[in-house]
């Protein structure tokens, strides 16, 4: 771990150790430094807060904002005025980019547009100590001393299944970890691969650490249960979208390992992660997560929120100050079982749905929403798409082409991809037709970029 993230990991563990308050204290002396520095260097910001006072500690003094009013100001948003939101889209536009930093001292993410915008981020040198820091901090609440030691009895091998060839942190970090030290332990899979050729690349490489998006996982239980697969990692971290009840159990019981996840976003990657008692803790001293109504007025705890407000406490090239996330959460009003002082909530609706489509030959191959949808990251001319499943063979897809692309050119390229991915999955049978219907969002606001078919 880098020097500065194990300052920052020492920092965090004395936050704590001093209780709800401390961290309370620590959160609002970030904001107001986090305010000041918006308010000096980023032009969006100071147009924003004319007439606020000086030093604000209280969040509700701010006015909230969206991923598309930020990337619609981009230019004025960022706090470097060497960089635009031309050169940023240049440089994601460039697979052969992914782990490498813009400028030389940034690392770029997207995120995956269930808000209806795709967002580009930035993340500076601070943002990636914290980052490490709290993923210090997590692991240390996640790991027993016996199982790190049968961790680095096992070869201490992670294996990262996520989606490839666009710019999502997952890929840049990877690829960053993989050009390191500990490159030989560092195992990226992608979840474009067929299921068979995923299970066998598992079984060769047999991590200790298995790190795969929710439903990736769900997949991988049931190939394990089924003999096909044969790991035995010591811990399973689930990332993106959550699982129904029971699924945490099912992974945990078909590898024998601890299981658990994190809630975030990619506007904040170290927001929470989980706890054994299957609630969120909130990495409070650097986060600050308001659950609101629709008007944005507060929500007490222990009821669901509208939507959540996420401020970005760490990151200074790109200010993130609350920002609406469109996420309903609701916050445990009393302290948690298993101890943790930092806030713990849970976050309703980002349950994971698999599509099963059948084979020519009566088999059901099943895939996850992010083998289709981020497949349709690499279509430049596609500003925002949602895919339908419309039975077991098929799929609908409804697009809103990028401003100035010729609509027709746009539908061809995707339908192309998609189908790509489906001959690669052995299903090159299903048929994939446009939807003249825009995408639309659901009425919390979000896009749901993949629908599952439900039979009746």
């Amino acid at each position: 771990m880098p020097k500065q993230a194990l300052r920052l990991l020492l920092e965090a563990r004395a936050a704590r150790q001093g209780g709800p308050q401390a961290l309370v204290r620590r959160q609002r002396d970030r904001l107001a430094v986090m305010v000041a520095h918006a308010r000096t260097c980023s032009p969006y910001y100071r147009r924003r807060y004319q007439g606020l006072p000086e030093r604000i500690t209280d969040p509700r003094v701010l006015p909230s904002t969206t991923k598309a009013a930020l990337m619609a100001h981009f230019d004025e948003w960022v706090t470097d005025p060497a960089l635009t939101l031309a050169d940023v889209q240049a440089f994601v536009s460039d697979p052969a980019l992914i782990g490498h930093r813009l400028l030389g001292r940034y690392t770029v993410a997207t995120s995956s547009g269930t808000t209806g915008v795709r967002g580009l981020y930035l993340l500076d040198d601070r943002s990636r100590a914290v980052t490490a820091a709290m993923a210090g901090r997590m692991l240390r609440d996640w790991l027993t001393p016996t199982d790190l030691v049968r961790i680095f009895t096992r070869g201490g091998r992670l294996a990262v299944v996520a989606a490839t060839g666009g710019h999502f942190a997952s890929g840049a970090v990877t690829a960053g970890l993989r050009r390191g030290p500990a490159a030989a332990r560092i195992g990226a899979f992608s979840v474009h691969d067929p299921l068979p050729q995923l299970v066998e690349q598992l079984n060769a490489f047999d991590p200790a650490v298995l790190a795969p998006y929710a439903a990736t996982g769900e997949l991988l239980a049931a190939e394990q249960d089924a003999g096909r697969l044969d790991i035995h990692p010591v811990l399973v971290v689930l990332a993106a979208e959550g699982l129904a009840e029971g699924g945490y159990a099912h992974i945990a019981e078909a590898f024998g390992a601890t299981v658990r996840h994190s809630y975030a976003a990619t506007e904040c990657p170290f927001l929470s992660y989980s706890c054994a008692q299957g609630w969120l803790h909130v990495n409070s001293d650097w986060v600050l997560l308001e659950p609101v109504d629709a008007d944005h007025a507060p929500v007490p705890a222990g009821q669901p929120s509208h939507t959540v407000l996420v401020s970005n406490l760490a990151n200074r090239v790109q200010p993130i100050l609350r920002n609406d996330l469109g996420d309903s959460v609701l916050v445990r009003p009393d302290p948690c079982p298993c101890a943790n002082p930092l806030p713990a909530l849970r976050v309703q609706g980002r349950t994971a749905d698999l599509l099963p489509f059948s084979r020519l030959d009566g088999t059901t191959a099943t895939l996850t929403p992010l083998t289709l949808s981020s497949a349709l990251d690499r279509v430049p001319d596609v500003q925002q798409s949602q895919i339908i499943q419309t039975g077991p063979a098929s799929l609908a897809l409804r697009l809103r082409p990028a401003p100035g692309t010729d609509p027709t050119r746009a539908g061809r390229a995707a339908c192309d991809q998609l189908r790509r991915v489906l001959i690669d999955q052995t299903l090159a049978h299903v048929r994939v037709t446009l939807d003249p219907e825009p995408p639309q969002l659901s009425a919390g606001g979000k896009l749901r970029t993949v629908i599952p078919w439900k039979p009746s």
